[in-house]
């Protein structure tokens, strides 16, 4: 592992001797306005997604509620980009599909919303911007990943701190324990799948890809309903108009077009940078919870959020910085590489042939030194 501040690049593909081939993914140049757009909408959208998902699973049971949302999704999701002309996926795309499925559907948002049966929206969100923390861990502990920068493990430390005080008993206004264990693992458990995405077997059709992922999420979705014993709990005639328009909402906007958003973002940007939504997501998770339903605001929850969100600050800034120099030097390697190609070889004078000369004796006494 190198000291050289943390990277999340990924490493180059494997050659085709030892991986099935798959086609370029990033075929086009991607712009900064791209980027910007895509980070906005899974900025605001998931920010408001953590209260849909706590008023959907009201009256639906949560993992019931959540496979509901992303199988129907993939489906709509699969079928226009197979309309729109996409390659049938092959068995290495449905593998990598339904990890990836595993860990950012089933352990990261199914994790969330049955925790949001124990915890405010509020909290949940709250909790979940620890993400950025475990991305550094994860990169760092991987085969090719770099030692963290003193700024790094000081961001990682401080956010550290601020998860000790936002669970601290008394402080936070009282926590249950169990919603708090099953929303860091959902966070862990969705920066272990945003690495992963970086190094998946995956289609070259964006939304394909996604869609997979949804349609392989909401099968271990609803799986795992099926093994707690939802379906014997659930009925249609007591779903409420408010949680069917919740669910109708994560369809359309959380899942269409934030999730999608967000799988663009792992194929086209930095991890770091894709996963500084968890500064926003939160303050617009609290605002809601607390001016919608009322949720709870306490002087700790502000406190341990401002200290983890001081954390994951110093993270992002000494990657970004980091990055920054690194995206330097490969651009001057590039233009020197680029001026050597363009000037004519160099042609060597014709050499004068002097007449020999007897070696001085210090040069002997050398020479025999070092041939001894």
């Amino acid at each position: 592992m190198r000291a050289e501040g943390t990277t999340f690049t990924p490493p180059s593909a494997p050659a085709a001797a030892t991986a099935p081939a798959v086609p370029e993914r990033r075929v086009a140049a991607v712009s900064t306005a791209q980027v910007a757009i895509a980070l906005a909408t899974v900025y605001v959208l998931w920010g408001s997604t953590y209260l849909a998902m706590r008023l959907a699973s009201a009256t639906i049971p949560p993992f019931t509620m959540a496979a509901a949302r992303h199988f129907t999704a993939g489906a709509l999701l699969y079928t226009f980009a197979r309309l729109r002309g996409a390659p049938r996926p092959q068995a290495a795309h449905w593998r990598s599909a339904a990890i990836i499925g595993a860990l950012l559907l089933l352990l990261g948002n199914g994790g969330v919303v049955w925790a949001e049966q124990r915890v405010s929206s509020g909290m949940a969100a709250l909790l979940i911007c620890s993400e950025p923390m475990w991305i550094v861990l994860f990169a760092w502990l991987r085969r090719d990943g770099r030692r963290p920068s003193p700024l790094v493990v000081a961001g990682l430390l401080v956010g550290m701190a601020g998860l000790a005080l936002l669970v601290r008993p008394g402080l936070g206004g009282g926590v249950d324990r169990l919603g708090v264990a099953a929303v860091l693992i959902a966070s862990i458990s969705w920066a272990a799948g945003s690495l992963y995405v970086q190094r998946a077997t995956l289609p070259s059709s964006p939304l394909l890809a996604t869609s997979m992922q949804m349609l392989c999420g909401g099968l271990l979705l609803f799986a795992s309903g099926a093994l707690a014993g939802e379906p014997a709990h659930f009925a249609l005639s007591r779903v409420s108009a408010g949680s069917a328009l919740a669910v109708l909402y994560l369809i359309v906007f959380g899942s269409l077009i934030g999730y999608t958003a967000y799988t663009w973002l792992l194929r086209s940007a930095s991890p770091v940078l894709v996963s500084t939504y968890a500064y926003v997501n939160p303050v617009v998770a609290v605002f809601l919870g607390w001016a919608l339903v009322s949720e709870p605001v306490t002087p700790g929850m502000l406190l341990g959020a401002a200290v983890i969100l001081g954390g994951v600050a110093l993270i992002t800034t000494a990657s970004s910085g980091s990055a920054a120099r690194r995206h330097e030097r490969g651009e001057r390697l590039r233009q020197q590489a680029a001026s050597s190609r363009r000037q004519p070889p160099a042609v060597a004078p014709p050499q004068r042939h002097e007449p020999l000369t007897a070696p001085a004796a210090e040069d002997v006494e050398i020479e025999t030194c070092v041939s001894g």
